[in-house]
């Protein structure tokens, strides 16, 4: 029979692109910096859920405008001829009063976004769209399990410090060095599991599948969220569905990147 309860819901939201500049960075880990921007366009931002993502716009290299596109009648329109550089990133923090939105970003070794944010300064300009729709998933399960790498490590925080006081979740990520170990904040109840990549490329998933299947988790309904390399998402989906019991209906598998894609 399938659940029609608990079910995530989608949301749609007023398209709208945003020209803001930096207004502080911060360096949490030596490879994750975060990137608060500000601007006017700021004030009426929303963003309903931890795995939402905007469109962001970066400046080609060289230049200090990146390519935004304006909203026409029939949907986003970009200059004649003119071709941005656009990735996905998770809004981890948002204050419409103070109007600022922090991104965070991991410093692949190479990549526009990661050159762009480790190279940023105070009022550099990047352009931000959307997000055009959320997915909000209930904050009533018997608990949550989060399943990614380094990248799905804002969009984890966000949602850990948004459970409430009486959740409970299990989260494991890899990471390529401890130096990037993390503490969550959160009112829930959080186990988290560290996995160290040692000599297995990104995008493997090896060590994460051996991890989720040693992991001892609670008992009872839960959601699960898993973030991370394109096909290791879907192999992780089919394991925690076939071995670790996951209602299908309850299990959001995301690609946050491609192999042989540069970031």
């Amino acid at each position: 029979m399938e659940n029609t309860y608990r079910q995530p819901q989608s949301v749609r939201h007023n398209l709208k692109f945003r020209l803001l500049q930096v207004k502080s960075i911060t360096d949490l880990s030596p490879r994750m910096r975060r990137i608060t921007l500000t601007g006017e366009d700021l004030a009426d931002f929303y963003s309903a859920s931890p795995d939402d993502h905007v469109k962001v716009f970066f400046p080609k290299p060289g230049e200090k405008m990146p390519v935004v596109p304006e909203l026409g009648p029939q949907g986003p329109v970009l200059p004649e001829g003119e071709k941005p550089i656009m990735r996905d990133y998770t809004p981890r923090r948002y204050d419409n009063a103070t109007k600022e939105l922090d991104l965070e970003f991991f410093l692949h070794e190479k990549g526009p976004a990661a050159d762009w944010a480790r190279t940023a300064q105070i009022g550099s300009y990047l352009g931000v769209g959307g997000p055009r729709g959320s997915t909000v998933v209930p904050y009533d399960f018997d608990w949550y399990l989060l399943i990614g790498d380094e990248c799905a490590i804002p969009s984890f925080a966000r949602r850990l410090s948004e459970l409430p006081a009486n959740a409970e979740a299990v989260v494991v990520v890899e990471i390529g060095s401890e130096s990037e170990k993390r503490d969550f904040e959160s009112q829930a109840r959080v186990t988290t599991h560290w996995v160290l990549r040692e000599n297995h490329p990104p995008g493997t998933a090896a060590k994460l599948k051996e991890s989720v299947l040693k992991a001892l988790l609670p008992h009872g309904d839960y959601f699960c969220w898993i973030a991370t390399e394109l096909q290791t998402s879907k192999e992780l989906k089919e394991l925690v569905e076939t071995v670790r019991g996951a209602n299908p209906d309850w299990v959001k598998a995301t690609g946050y990147w491609k192999k042989h894609e540069t970031t």
